[in-house]
């Protein structure tokens, strides 16, 4: 194999301790290889950094080890070109598996130009990330807590979300304030309904007569302290949120210009994927790292259907939601999309491959410094059609025939 680099470094990574392998190659054939561990603590990452810089490597590598790469990366990424991989990339045969010859392992394919990098955006995206990540690990938890919530309420008997849409509303949050005080006298409660659930005053009452009891009391009441931590918490993460959007505020404008994404969708894909677009070489390296491009199954000339890759599930699972959203739209092509999708595939598909599209939208206008533009629900029809005439064209020019096309008459 032809060698890439000359001097580079592998480095097993684990949680308290790290095993780096050097090599270095000198004039002709002459190899120098030195392996030591180091801690993962401050101090001990400088020396591995001192060290690396005493033997001036160029290029380092790691496996992507959970969060524990994260230290280790942020401290060597002054000075040195590093290549964060993929586990499942490096695998190798059983029998030999240890933290010295996994760092050995990882020097060897670095010298030989044999890992492919993982996308690691910079610092700035990487702090938005993780704003914007927690931001729906918390609400899902909000979702979490207000099922359980509803658990409570049905173990209870009490059916208010029979009668009420939102049992977390002002109506809701009232009478559930007071079902946690332990009052559950059923026509008082319904007398704090609010707007247009006064009219509904006689069914909350029916609602409310249940087997409620001391027990269900405590329950709702530590819910809904829950319910209002969580609350408090996404409000200071929305605000932390939008203080970190203010440099990127032009790409976030771009975005909420493609049919289906808001500021909240713009923002997790802009976290994501980033504003360089220059680490995806096209669009479809783009889908396959996003885990939304169509799977590949193919075996004796056969080719059969196949699930998508894994990818990236924050913008998979953003992209699929902005996709239903999409087609919920009107006059747009995407919408179009959509719509020809379910018919053939069914609604999950279509979102599936409307957010392909709105992915590949965002790729070319964060390449352009663009804002979107609609070309309109006939456009991919006409594009089809277009296609389909040149395609006759070309096979009647193959069996020797020149024929030209010409619109049908119109009837008077």
């Amino acid at each position: 194999m032809k060698r890439i680099y000359q001097r580079c470094c592998g480095i097993d990574v684990h949680k308290a301790t790290l095993t780096a392998c050097v090599r270095v190659h000198g004039a002709g054939r002459k190899l120098s290889q030195e392996i030591r561990s180091f801690g993962t603590t401050g101090d001990e990452l400088l020396s591995l950094h001192d060290w690396l810089m005493t033997h001036r490597v160029s290029h380092v590598a790691m496996e992507a080890t959970g969060v524990y790469w994260k230290p280790v990366f942020y401290v060597l990424e002054q000075g040195f070109t590093l290549l964060l991989v993929n586990p499942a990339d490096v695998q190798r045969m059983p029998g030999r598996k240890t933290d010295v010859s996994d760092a050995a392992w990882l020097a060897q394919l670095l010298e030989n130009g044999l890992l492919r990098p993982s996308f690691i955006p910079p610092r700035a995206i990487r702090e938005l990330r993780d704003l914007v990540r927690y931001r729906s690990e918390l609400k899902h938890d909000h979702t979490r807590v207000a099922n359980r919530l509803h658990k409570v309420l049905q173990d209870a008997d009490l059916k208010l979300s029979s009668v009420m849409s939102d049992i977390l509303g002002v109506s809701g949050r009232q009478i559930l304030r007071q079902l946690a005080a332990g009052h559950s006298e059923p026509a008082a409660l319904a007398e704090l309904a609010r707007g247009s659930l006064r009219a509904k005053r006689p069914a909350l009452r029916q609602a409310l007569t249940g087997r409620f009891s001391e027990h269900h009391a405590f329950l709702i009441g530590q819910a809904l302290t829950e319910l209002d931590n969580l609350e408090e918490s996404m409000r200071a993460l929305a605000a932390r949120v939008e203080q970190h959007l203010v440099p990127f505020a032009q790409q976030i404008e771009q975005l909420t210009t493609i049919p289906g994404i808001k500021r909240v969708a713009a923002a997790v894909i802009l976290s994501e994927i980033g504003t360089d677009m220059s680490c995806f070489p096209d669009t479809a390296h783009l889908a396959s790292w996003a885990g939304m491009a169509p799977g590949n199954h193919e075996s004796a000339g056969k080719r059969r259907r196949a699930k998508a890759r894994h990818g990236n599930r924050w913008l998979r699972t953003i992209l699929v939601e902005c996709g239903h959203a999409a087609g919920r739209t009107r006059d747009t092509a995407l919408a179009a999309i959509y719509r020809r999708m379910i018919i053939r595939a069914g609604r999950k598909h279509a979102a599936f491959v409307t957010g392909r599209h709105i992915l590949n939208i965002a790729y070319h206008l964060l390449t352009k410094h663009d804002t979107y533009r609609e070309l309109g629900p006939s456009y991919f029809e006409q594009r089809r059609a277009e296609q389909l005439k040149r395609r006759c064209l070309d096979q009647l020019r193959n069996l020797g025939f020149q024929a030209t096309l010409a619109p049908l008459p119109t009837a008077a």
